[in-house]
């Protein structure tokens, strides 16, 4: 049968689609073959916890379509409760009691299978408009750039840190003579390299960063928190961040800092094990510290709670009034930072964070102004997350405003690297399908992090799979595989910067840097030796994203997908724009017919190869792509 029984991407089947605020009136459909006979039809909505709820669909008669005949059931449901809901259908007829449950991604079939899920979330959700359209850039700090160097002002470097001289060196990875890796060595990168380096930010069409930690630390990384009320030593001043976010404001370019609060440094001001903050303070040394409940010690002081076994990482316990607080509280660090100039927070491993915490971080973000932005670090669908036997609540409109998008840089490099579009298409529409639409038009669209490989390493080079730091640090691509990378990177940059979302371009990508997992995705920005042909088509990306409303909130519609090519529509039909992507990733020349994806429109403008359509039909290179503007 080619016309479904239910699919849950369509509106004809679900309308509205997608996740729905609270007490929206749903309409569902479903095309029943005729010679079920079927007498009775429900969908059948349930909560997980609460028992289920049965609503009657009408049968509207036969209807044909491509030569089946079909009955046609409606029927409305009104959520009354926020949160995750579960739905499949109930058919009653001369067959028995068969059910429609979810077989793929997006279509129904009989009896067997998963159930549909329905995302319900407050009334009058909104999230910051500031973002919508615009791009990303992911920094880490100690690699991105490095300042003019101010003689009179050089920081005091601790004896305990390493400096590279060579800002191209590759970052120590190896452990030292204990069998530990210190993360104490440093590039430099500091605020005042950021600064220099906001005019090329600009060119590159960025409109907001995304700092990694840049408070006080002692390993390189900086998620190991010493102090959250100073800015690290190597990086710069308090003065010189309100400098900078003054300055990038300028520019059209807001600034976001890494919140990490599950767990802080053991060599930090609130632990102290090792002494660096006096002999008698922090809660490893002192027992009657102010800090001490902030902690879970085991057997004090040696054993305590740690970040996933790493003693380094001693977790705190969020929800100690004293440590909310000091977090969230009128004056906090949430707001000490954003009063200096920031724009919101990023919160490193969300669902390690407890609801209550994630609340009250919340209250204090808006406090400062609705326009103020929370991310979490979520790895998989932020929507059905559980952690810790707990159903998160994320997304429901008084948490996140957005994730960060792992499941989306999956689908895109798959689809580059592998060529199979069913996990693109299905694998997308999942997650616009059912996330809230306001976090969809913001997600952080990354096809590279901090944690992950470079994505150039992970289309063109060898798989890592289980291989050692050591065989990481000896393989990098070919000049062959080079090429190749670049290809297949401009592919997936396509995608990432127009699928729906906000791209965020991980420092050095556009540059062409490469590089397998941490410390080897986390080498500098190779100034002076960059892929300037990259960086070049990186900033075509951002004008062309910059110049239709369809990319800021419009909807999306794949059109046609194969393993050579992909075509997708955004439209935003309140601007009265739409957008058509033609993505050609196959190694040969196509033309593309404008007129099967166009459609009718008052006019539309080709962006890239004006000069190559002719007849309707619009021609693309090999890894290559276009985009038709649309007047609607």
């Amino acid at each position: 049968m080619s016309i479904p029984i239910y699919d849950c991407f369509d509106s004809y089947y679900k309308f509205p689609f997608g996740a729905v605020e609270r007490t929206t009136e749903l309409v569902f459909r479903l095309n029943i073959p005729i010679d079920h006979h079927i007498t009775e039809c429900s969908i059948v909505m349930f909560r997980p916890g609460f028992k289920e709820k049965f609503s009657s669909l009408e049968n509207e008669g036969i209807k044909e379509l491509n030569g089946e005949r079909f009955y046609v059931f409606k029927g409305s449901y009104i959520p009354e409760h926020t949160g995750l809901h579960h739905y499949y259908f109930t058919l009653v007829g001369n067959c028995g009691r068969r059910y429609i449950k979810r077989q793929g991604a997006s279509r129904g079939g009989f009896d067997d299978g998963e159930l549909f899920q329905l995302t319900v979330y407050d009334e009058g959700m909104t999230t910051p408009e500031w973002l919508k359209g615009g791009v990303m850039y992911q920094i880490f700090p100690d690699r991105f750039a490095k300042g003019t160097p101010d003689p009179e002002n050089e920081p005091q470097i601790p004896v305990d840190r390493q400096l590279h001289i060579n800002w191209s060196d590759m970052p120590v990875w190896q452990p030292n003579e204990k069998g530990i890796v210190t993360n104490s060595d440093y590039f430099g990168g500091n605020l005042k390299g950021v600064q220099e380096k906001l005019h090329y930010l600009r060119d590159l069409g960025v409109t907001c960063i995304y700092f990694n930690p840049i408070f006080e630390s002692h390993e390189n990384h900086r998620y190991s928190t010493a102090n959250y009320e100073r800015i690290d030593m190597l990086m710069g001043t308090g003065e010189e961040f309100t400098e900078l976010c003054q300055k990038a404001d300028e520019m059209g370019i807001k600034i976001i800092l890494d919140g990490v609060f599950s767990h802080t440094g053991a060599d930090s001001v609130y632990f102290n094990k090792f002494g660096r903050y006096g002999d008698h303070s922090g809660a490893f040394r002192d027992p009657e510290s102010p800090y001490r409940d902030w902690y879970s010690f085991i057997n004090y002081p040696n054993t305590y709670e740690s970040w996933w076994g790493f003693t380094n990482l001693p977790n705190v316990n969020e929800n100690n009034p004293s440590y909310t607080e000091y977090i969230c509280g009128d004056g906090g660090i949430l707001q000490k930072w954003i009063k200096a100039g920031a724009a919101g927070w990023r919160l490193d491993v969300a669902d390690e964070l407890p609801d209550e915490f994630i609340d009250n971080l919340r209250i204090a973000v808006k406090k400062m102004g609705e326009d103020k932005v929370i991310f979490g670090e979520v790895w998989e669908d932020a929507s059905n997350k559980e952690s810790y036997g707990v159903r998160r609540r994320y997304l429901n409109g008084k948490q996140l405003d957005s994730v960060m998008n792992y499941p989306f840089r999956e689908c895109i490099l798959n689809y580059v690297k592998y060529s199979d579009p069913t996990p693109l298409k299905d694998g997308v529409m999942t997650i616009i399908e059912h996330y809230p639409k306001p976090c969809v038009d913001i997600l952080m669209n990354f096809l590279s992090t901090h944690d992950t490989e470079r994505a150039i390493t992970r289309l063109a080079g060898e798989d890592m799979g289980w291989n050692d730091r050591r065989w990481q640090s000896e393989h990098k691509l070919s000049p062959q595989q080079y090429v190749y990378g670049v290809a297949l990177m401009k592919c997936a940059m396509v995608l990432q910067f127009f699928l729906p979302g906000v791209p965020c371009i991980y420092y050095a990508d556009e540059a062409g840097q490469e590089g397998y997992k941490d410390p080897f995705n986390r080498r500098t920005y190779p100034w002076g030796e960059e892929d300037k042909g990259l960086i070049s088509f990186t900033s075509e990306l951002g004008r062309i994203r910059a110049s239709s409303k369809a990319f800021a909130k419009g909807t999306m519609k794949f059109i046609d997908v194969t393993s050579d090519y992909c075509i997708f529509r955004r439209e935003d039909a309140e601007a009265g724009e739409a957008a058509v992507i033609y993505l050609n990733k196959s190694h040969k020349a196509r033309n593309f017919l404008l007129h099967e994806t166009v459609g009718n429109c008052k006019s539309f403008k080709v962006m890239r190869h004006e000069s190559e359509r002719t007849c309707g039909k619009l021609h693309v290179s090999p890894y290559d792509y276009d985009v038709v503007l649309v007047k609607l």
